[in-house]
């Protein structure tokens, strides 16, 4: 089943999997945007509300497994991940929110004794920012910190834009893991350089959701991830005037409609991780990937298939599908003292 099949992400998920073949039971909230799509696709739709507890377990317990794609994650994760141990149906998700990836990783032991496999994160955020973390901590054991950066071309969708101003709605402007400890931070609060496979360029650090994952694939205390964020302070002091806020949202609601067919497939996006010791030693690894957009899509779409297989239990993407996973994304450079 693919849950929130009518967003944008959604859309790109259904009509790709048609494409290759498969047929999801496409579900969502509102039968006026579902039934049309459906109709378009061929395929099988359910309207459900996630606040209709026995709708909901009765549509999960007809399907192996559901890719939930309907955000803010904050609000929706809980109610279908509780729905799907009751009904034993294996979990997806593509939330980039720290705090959900920290509730659905706490909740492992429930997982494995329904017999659940979850794997939330399963997108652009935080697949190959995850992969390339467990990368360089097996390169480098004993690591202490670990600096993950991204760039993503082509602009965000409503959802993502949506996800960003509910976090700074909350204070969280930047988060940060300090010493195994997830600590809000400002906006932009450390810069490094980040050795792109495009060419070495500043990021400021935010908050995204490898604060969360990264520490449970690798067990490094101290992670920062960062992009490109020009003028990061000013950014953060606007964004904390509630009129600005309101502003924002009136924005995205009229203007944001994500990347177009042509900057899906000519945008791509940069990845580098970086792990650090004590004893100042580095191992660094960088990624260059399709559009994140693409790249959530085919993701959800190779982990579908797998999940009935995975072990039970909660899982980020390199603890349930391997490093390597990333290497079936072309363009995969590493540097380092223990990369050769």
């Amino acid at each position: 089943m693919l849950y929130g099949a009518t967003g944008y992400t959604g859309r790109l998920i259904a009509r790709e999997a048609v494409a290759r073949g498969e047929r999801p039971v496409l579900a969502g909230r509102t039968a006026a945007v579902l039934e049309p799509l459906a109709a378009e696709l061929g395929l099988p739709y359910r309207v459900l509300d996630l606040d209709d507890a026995t709708g909901l377990r009765e549509a999960l317990a007809a399907v192996p497994s559901v890719a939930h794609c309907a955000g803010p994650f904050s609000t929706t994760a809980l109610p279908m991940v509780e729905a799907c141990l009751d009904t034993g149906t294996h979990y997806l998700d593509i939330t980039g929110e720290i705090d959900v990836l920290e509730r659905l990783h706490a909740l492992g032991d429930r997982a494995r004794a329904a017999g659940v496999t979850l794997l939330p994160g399963a997108g652009f955020d935080v697949v190959p920012t995850d992969c390339l973390a467990a990368t360089v901590a097996a390169a480098l054991p004993g690591a202490s910190h670990l600096d993950l950066a991204f760039v993503a071309g082509g602009g965000a969708s409503p959802g993502t834009a949506r996800s960003a101003l509910e976090a700074l709605d909350k204070g969280a402007g930047g988060r940060a893991r300090i010493n195994g400890v997830i600590r809000d931070v400002p906006l932009g609060w450390h810069r490094v350089t980040a050795s792109f496979r495009t060419g070495d360029r500043s990021v400021a650090s935010v908050a995204w959701g490898d604060v969360s994952t990264a520490y449970h694939s690798t067990g490094i205390p101290n992670i920062s991830t960062y992009t490109w964020l020009p003028a990061a302070p000013l950014v953060e002091r606007l964004l904390a005037v509630a009129p600005v806020r309101r502003a924002a949202r009136a924005g995205v609601d009229r203007f944001v409609r994500g990347p177009g067919e042509r900057a899906l497939a000519r945008t791509r996006s940069q990845v580098w991780a970086r792990a650090r010791d004590p004893r100042g030693s580095e191992a660094q690894a960088a990624l260059s990937a399709p559009n994140g957009y693409a790249l959530t899509v085919d993701s959800v779409l190779r982990i579908m298939p797998r999940l009935p297989d995975l072990p039970r239990g909660t899982h980020t993407p390199s603890s349930a599908l391997g490093a390597d996973f990333v290497l079936e994304l072309d363009g995969v450079r590493r540097n380092g003292p223990h990369f050769g």
